[in-house]
C-alpha cells in the first residue's frame, strides 16, 4: 500500500473589497489533490476584464489538480531534473487542452492565471502561468526559520496590470517551471497577486523576498490551528482591514505543512 503524502493542506479564496462593494463574485480559486504519495496544489486568478473569469479560475484549478496528480502519480519515482520539468510541461498541456475543449469558442471569456506545486518524495515541482507566486519554508539560520520565494515567470509586459493567461496564444513562451530538491522544506504557500504586497518585500532595485513575519504567522497558524477553526481564521485574515488597505483585489492563500516533522538544518535547497 502506497503511503499518503505527509502534508496538512488548507486554503481559501475570498472576494476582495472591490468585488464586495460591486456585488461581484470572487474571481480567484484554489484546489488540491493527493494521489499515491504526491500532493498537488493549485491557485488561479481570473482576469477581471473577462465575463466568465471566475468560472475559468475554478475550472483551471480543478483540471490542474486532476491532470498534475495523474502525471505525478505515474512518475512518483522520478529523479529531480529534466524529467520533472517535462512532467510539468506535459501536465500543463493536458490542462490547457482540456480547458480549451470545455470552454470552446468562448475560451477568452474564461481567461485565468494558474500556479501549481507538486509535492513528491524527493522533489518539489513548480509551474507558473501568469503572476501567482510560491513561498517555501526551509531551514534555519541563527535559530530563525528561513523563507524562500521560488523563481517567478518573467513579466510578459512592462505594465504591471498585464499578465499571461491559460488562454493566451503564447502561453508556452511565458510559462515557468522549477524543480527543487530540499529535504528541509516543511511548508509551502501558493498565492495570487492579491497578496503580493503583504507577502513579498520589494526593495528598490533589489530582488523580491518573502515578508518573513507574515509568512511565519501564516505557516504557524496551520501548524497549530484546530481543523474546525482554519476557515474562520484565514477568512478573517484575508478580509482584514490591514490587507484590504494594501490591495482591494480578491485574495487566495493555499498552504501545506509537513505532518512528519523532521529536524530542519540550514538552507540546502537545490534547483534542477
Amino acid at each position: 500500500m502506497t503511503a499518503a503524502p505527509p502534508w496538512r493542506i488548507h486554503g481559501l479564496s475570498v472576494e476582495g473589497y472591490r468585488h464586495r462593494r460591486q456585488g461581484l463574485p470572487c474571481q480567484d480559486a484554489c484546489a488540491y489533490a493527493t494521489s499515491f504519495s504526491v500532493a498537488v496544489l493549485a491557485v488561479a486568478d481570473g482576469a477581471g476584464s473577462r465575463p466568465r473569469s471566475e468560472e475559468g479560475a475554478r475550472l483551471a484549478v480543478q483540471l490542474a489538480a486532476e491532470h498534475f496528480a495523474r502525471r505525478a502519480g505515474a512518475a512518483v519515482e522520478a529523479r529531480p531534473g529534466e524529467t520533472v520539468h517535462e512532467l510539468l510541461r506535459n501536465a500543463l498541456h493536458d490542462v490547457s487542452t482540456d480547458f480549451l475543449d470545455r470552454t470552446g469558442a468562448d475560451a477568452q471569456d474564461f481567461a485565468t492565471t494558474l500556479t501549481v506545486v507538486v509535492l513528491a518524495p524527493g522533489w518539489i515541482g513548480h509551474l507558473t502561468v501568469g503572476d501567482g507566486f510560491v513561498v517555501v519554508r526551509a531551514g534555519t539560520e541563527d535559530g530563525e526559520r528561513q523563507f524562500h520565494l521560488l523563481p517567478q515567470a518573467a513579466a510578459a509586459s512592462e505594465y504591471s496590470n498585464e499578465t499571461v493567461f491559460l488562454t493566451s496564444p503564447d502561453m508556452g513562451r511565458w510559462t515557468h517551471t522549477e524543480c527543487v530538491s530540499d529535504a528541509g522544506v516543511d511548508g509551502v504557500l501558493l498565492s495570487t497577486d492579491g497578496l503580493a504586497q503583504a507577502m513579498l518585500n520589494r526593495p528598490a532595485g533589489g530582488a523580491q523576498s518573502p515578508n518573513t513575519s507574515f509568512a511565519d504567522a501564516v505557516f504557524r497558524s496551520l501548524d497549530t490551528a484546530p481543523e474546525d477553526a482554519q476557515d474562520t481564521s484565514l477568512s478573517a485574515l484575508l478580509r482584514s482591514d490591514r490587507l484590504t488597505a494594501l490591495n482591494a483585489d480578491d485574495k487566495t492563500l493555499l498552504r501545506a505543512v509537513r505532518t512528519d516533522r523532521r529536524e530542519i538544518g540550514t538552507d540546502r535547497t537545490e534547483r534542477h
